[in-house]
């Protein structure tokens, strides 16, 4: 295959090493961070049967799952008649297994078949790549990386306490200084709903206030109208579409004001005010948290909290969000077992790290120290030097070809390398060596212990 028609498929990527180690840096800091809160690591396969997926995300989801044509003769128990049936009835009988879509689904079945053995709450997290057949644009991929971390078989809202913890900790970690992390309540929302006298109606009222930072609240208003609800209703919610400013605690007494007549809507204010008061004893400062009583993510599923986090000074959606769900596993016949989870976005945390510029330098370089050499009997020399200090755990290569000094000076220059042990016959008879500081020019003769000391 010639070069020029070489490629990868839309919506998929190639990392170099350079974006490799940028990822994993962000990998390894969230990953420190769940083991410190003690989940355990879960690892599903990345082709799951079809009868799993199926049916969990609704009709789009669906359409966006990358079906497996079954192997060996995919046609074998295929009749005319299913040709005739179209595409979605064959798709059936040829293609029994997916890829995954999320990490969520394949968790709910591993708990599942694993019940008798799991200790409940279990934590787990999970991060791996899922696969959707979407439309690729900017920001949208077909293969992209989640992290999930999730708590299942517990009510208790120090869950999501210690989930706002984490996330301030991961940010923390990663030199991101300016967050939002912004929580509501699903009976919040059901309460709103209620009290305006649009009960059941809160998926079509959360559509049209979530534009409220876009498009103002004269359009709010008016796009509520054109949704079916009554002047009398849109008049009812405009304390609560003008009720964001002031300080959480303001928030929670306002709510606690206007739902008074929904059990729902209090239930879910008394939650928040529980969860908020966990943060208290926790020592989790509560100036990056913001109640926001018209958050709305992931209504189909979420009953409880519901957490968002985005990145100040970069124009760049969430970076993490998750919430408490009542019924995980009970698609799969286990009801009753209720979670909370949360996920990041990888993607977004390496945008949001890459436009704030704070990837550290020099976890880009791959080694600290190249050996040089001027002939075949140095060269020999200079391997003895590099087995040393990669003993003492420094990363270090020494260039495999006999070259002029030059040449390998320019190698340590083109990958970052920081330092460059020269190895001539002056260095192999008195056992000092000239190590140059490449980003300073400027070099000294060190024994080998002190090279050592000083690459450390």
């Amino acid at each position: 295959m010639s070069a020029h028609n070489l490629g990868i498929p839309k919506g998929v990527r190639d990392f170099g090493p350079l974006q490799m180690i940028r990822r994993k840096t962000i990998l390894s800091t969230i990953e420190k961070v769940f083991q410190k809160y003690a989940y355990l690591p879960l690892e599903t396969p990345a082709m799951e049967n079809m009868s799993t997926l199926t049916g969990k995300y609704g009709e789009e989801g669906d359409q966006l799952l990358f079906r497996i044509l079954d192997s060996g003769d995919f046609l074998a128990g295929v009749a005319e008649a299913d040709f005739r049936a179209g595409a979605k009835a064959m798709a059936g009988k040829i293609a029994e297994k997916g890829l995954r879509y999320d990490l969520t689904v394949p968790f709910a079945r591993y708990v599942v078949m694993n019940q008798h053995e799991i200790t409940f709450p279990f934590k787990r997290y999970q991060i791996q790549p899922v696969w959707r057949a979407d439309r690729p644009q900017k920001g949208r991929y077909r293969e992209f990386y989640q992290c999930d971390a999730d708590v299942v078989g517990s009510d208790s809202l120090i869950c999501e306490a210690e989930f706002i913890g984490i996330i301030h900790e991961v940010l923390a970690g990663l030199g991101v200084r300016d967050f939002t992390v912004k929580i509501n309540n699903r009976k919040v929302l059901t309460g709103i709903a209620e009290a305006i006298g649009a009960a059941g109606r809160e998926t079509d009222f959360c559509v049209a206030i979530d534009k409220l930072d876009k498009i103002g609240l004269e359009k709010v208003e008016l796009e509520l109208k054109q949704r079916g609800f009554s002047q009398d209703s849109v008049e009812k919610a405009r304390p609560v579409l003008t009720a964001a400013n002031g300080s959480n605690a303001e928030k929670l007494a306002f709510l606690k004001d206007f739902l008074k007549d929904s059990e729902t809507g209090l239930k879910g204010v008394a939650e928040l005010e529980e969860i908020f008061e966990y943060l208290r004893l926790l020592d989790i400062e509560e100036t990056k948290i913001q109640l926001d009583s018209s958050l709305a993510r992931g209504l189909a599923y979420y009953t409880g909290a519901i957490l968002e986090v985005k990145a100040g000074g970069v124009q760049i959606g969430s970076i993490g969000g998750g919430g408490r769900y009542d019924n995980l596993t009970g698609v799969f016949g286990l009801p009753g077992m209720s979670g909370v989870g949360f996920s990041f976005g990888l993607d977004r945390i390496y945008d949001v790290m890459e436009a704030l510029n704070l990837f550290p330098k020099q976890s880009e370089v791959s080694a600290k120290a190249l050996v040089a050499h001027f002939d075949e009997e140095s060269f020999r020399h200079g391997l003895q030097i590099i087995s040393e200090l990669r003993r003492e755990g420094i990363h270090s290569e020494i260039y495999p070809d006999q070259a002029k000094i030059k040449k390998q000076l320019n190698y340590a220059n083109k990958k970052n390398i920081p330092f460059v042990i020269l190895v001539g016959s002056e260095e192999m008879r008195t056992g000092r060596y000239t190590v140059k500081d490449m980003s300073k020019g400027e070099q000294q003769s060190l024994s080998l212990h002190e090279i050592v000391f000083t690459l450390r």
